[in-house]
């Protein structure tokens, strides 16, 4: 078994992952005769389900427990065992894992509840029990998790009532889960649906170990293939992206239910496992940077951990369906748009060999074959073969509904299609089939993916082009820095937010700093009329707010009543504020506006972000985001994402704006924003003007935001 490293944070020697989830031996601090209580179920679900190791419960009031002998205490303990399970109330469990890392046990599982997700007083003493740990290099699962389990040794580290109804089939999926209570709800479910598992662990209050390190141990795991995470927020970010970076590179995708996507769900999350949500478009958004598809059901989640223990990942995915309803072909095709999978037609010499063999058939895709061919089941084969053959397509979806599942037609259609299938192992199969269970079965071990729902089919199909474009794609080269950056003691003007951020290659529109009426008319006249007038104060971030922007400002007098409006208008609103003068600014035109920015995220640090201006913001909220830093080639990607790039491109006769100048802009932005570090808590260039290609981009207005509170 693989152990799992740390990145540089959490670079202490505190033992092996694979004491953790493949002991040798295990003590079992509170161990119970009793096999329905907590302390009773790990021991007698290793003794009834192959654990090979040796187990040495504790138990101070018993000599023997469920049959094995028992100890009065950690100390009379006759060997150092490699793991150990603390099923003992709060107030014993810090103890008790005391005495174990002294012992020099390399890692415990903490069922015990009542430390972080209690208050300030259960954290403090959960950090205490994290630090004696740490200072004798044991890991700490938990505490207030359900533990875990390795289907491949027999090793059950949980107290989960979910195994009475039976045990996991062995498989390749695993499953890495905050929450204790739905990590074991995951498992009962997939193994219910019938999929197979290598291990399930949960990771409970993540005093050390978190999902990140979970993820990262099954990258590298080599009985696990597919990974399936549940996570309520991510508290260590750097161990989290280093575990997702691990599993792309390995080939294994991540499947993810992120959830705390509302208010009240971030605020239920907190409270449960003390956990910080973050914003939930960025988690989307680096979710998706590193290829994991994200699932918002439990159900999407198995279908995509089902298809995906396929192991087959098509890069440029597109989809070819054959079906023999009219109808279900409309709802494929429906559920394909819905999510950008593309299905292109057949080509028009295919179509026309479909219809010499079925004249009444609709080839262009979906093909439909029509109930016809249930009369000459050849067919299936001849048609499924072009729809590779010749559509070319990577994924094939066949919709035979309850007529696939018919003893007098399903023997045939097994072997029809599996005749294509074997001789293109690198395509993608999907069958969707209403069919009785052992049916099934026979599809499956054909190498089919069964569906009773072509949607859900279609939505699982999709995720597997994300998962190849994700394995494809090389990580790309580091951009390169800026010269150090200086911030200044609090939040600067907007004059000289421009000036440092100029510094890092950002241009803004020709402009001047004015303190008299005079000066402001001779910067206009040297700028070139039409021109904004805006106060200038690093106490008015928001100055269109108060007022504070005069645009198209034509000639000199319109100047000069502008200088004197600005300053009334400002001390108006307000008075204490400090007043540096008037921005006069050339008024830009003929460009489309747009809006960079950056804020701290609290779990994964300064993100950017890109939109279009005006509605697409404020009402549709149409803006991208990616984690600091990165390079022109992710910043033209961030661009072309958003729906409304066809006003960058040049639509409704508009000349294609400068992709070139604002992808520049957007990821020296990024650059500047990693660089400033912790003090830097925001930027908001808004509005930026594209200008038509060739001519630039340029901030009109700055807003650099300094933490009051960063070191």
């Amino acid at each position: 078994m693989p152990d799992t490293p740390l990145p540089p944070a959490a670079a202490l020697p505190m033992g092996s992952l694979s004491a953790l989830l493949a002991p040798r031996s295990v003590a079992v601090i509170g161990a119970s005769g009793d096999a329905t209580r907590i302390g009773g179920r790990p021991i007698a679900y290793m003794q009834s389900l192959g654990y090979q190791g040796r187990i040495l419960p504790v138990n101070p009031k018993h000599g023997m427990v469920q049959g094995l002998p028992a100890f009065a205490s950690v100390a009379e303990l006759p060997e150092v065992p490699e793991a150990a399970i603390i099923a003992v109330p709060a107030a014993a469990a810090g103890p008790a894992l005391q005495q174990l890392a002294e012992r020099g046990v390399k890692a415990a599982i903490m069922f015990s509840a009542g430390f972080a997700e209690m208050g300030e007083a259960g954290e403090a003493e959960q950090d205490r029990m994290v630090a004696a740990a740490r200072a004798h290099g044991m890991r700490l699962l938990g505490p207030n998790c359900l533990g875990l389990f390795n289907a491949r040794t027999g090793f059950y580290g949980t107290f989960t009532s979910s195994l009475e109804r039976g045990t996991p089939k062995p498989g390749p999926i695993g499953i890495a889960s905050q929450s204790g209570a739905y990590g074991m709800h995951l498992f009962g479910l997939a193994r219910d649906h019938g999929l197979g598992l290598s291990c399930v662990v949960t990771t409970g209050n993540e005093a050390d170990l978190n999902v990140g390190h979970m993820i990262g141990w099954m990258a590298q795991d080599p009985d696990t293939e597919v990974i399936a995470a549940y996570a309520e927020g991510i508290r260590d970010a750097e161990s989290f992206l280093a575990a997702l970076e691990l599993a792309r590179r390995n080939r294994k995708p991540v499947v993810m239910m992120k959830v705390g996507r509302s208010a009240v769900g971030s605020a239920a999350a907190r409270s449960h496992t003390a956990s910080i949500a973050g914003d939930d478009a960025v988690t989307d958004a680096v979710l998706a940077e590193y290829g994991v598809v994200r699932a918002r059901t439990t159900e999407e989640m198995l279908d995509i951990a089902r298809l995906a223990a396929r192991r087959i990942y098509p890069a440029g995915n597109s989809l070819g369906v054959l079906t023999i309803s009219g109808g279900a072909g409309v709802l494929i095709s429906d559920a394909a748009e819905a999510v950008d999978l593309p299905m292109p037609p057949m080509p028009e010499a295919a179509q026309q060999a479909l219809r010499d063999a079925l004249p009444y058939c609709a080839p262009q895709n979906p093909v439909d074959c029509t109930a016809q061919a249930l009369n000459d089941l050849s067919l299936v084969g001849t048609f499924a073969k072009s729809l590779v053959e010749q559509g070319g397509y990577s994924s094939i979806l066949s919709f035979f509904t309850h007529a696939g599942g018919a003893a007098s037609v399903a023997p045939r259609l097994r072997q029809e299609l599996a005749a294509v299938r074997a001789a293109h192992p690198d395509r993608l199969f999907v069958l969707s089939v209403l069919a009785e269970p052992e049916m099934v079965r026979q599809f499956e071990a054909d190498g089919f993916t069964v569906f009773e729902d072509p949607s859900r089919a279609v939505a699982a199909i999709h995720a597997m082009g994300r998962y190849g474009e994700s394995f494809a794609r090389a990580a790309p080269p580091p951009p390169a820095a800026l010269p150090p950056i200086t911030l200044p003691a609090t939040t600067p003007s907007e004059a000289e937010a421009k000036r440092i951020l100029a510094q890092a290659g950002i241009p803004a529109a020709p402009e001047e700093t004015c303190a008299t009426a005079e000066a402001a008319v001779a910067a206009a006249e040297r700028i070139g009329f039409p021109v904004v007038l805006k106060i200038l104060s690093p106490d008015i971030l928001h100055k269109s707010e108060i007022g504070g922007v005069l645009l198209n400002v034509s000639d000199a007098a319109a100047v000069r009543e502008g200088f004197s409006l600005l300053l009334q208008r400002a001390k108006e609103a307000a008075p204490a504020a400090r007043i540096e003068g008037v921005l006069v600014a050339k008024q830009l035109s003929g460009g489309v506006e747009c809006i960079l920015g950056v804020h701290r995220d609290p779990v994964f640090g300064p993100v950017a972000m890109f939109g279009l201006g005006g509605i697409f913001v404020e009402i549709l909220k149409d803006v991208s985001f990616r984690r600091c830093p990165f390079g022109e080639a992710e910043a033209e990607e961030m661009i072309r994402s958003i729906k409304g790039f066809p006003l960058l491109a040049g639509a409704r006769g508009r000349p294609p704006a400068d992709i070139d100048a604002l992808k520049k802009m957007l990821s020296r932005l990024s650059v500047f924003a990693h660089q400033a570090g912790p003090r830097l808590a925001g930027i908001d260039l808004n509005p930026v003007f594209a200008m038509p290609a060739g001519q630039g981009a340029f901030a009109a207005d700055a807003v650099i935001d300094i933490a009051e509170d960063a070191p």
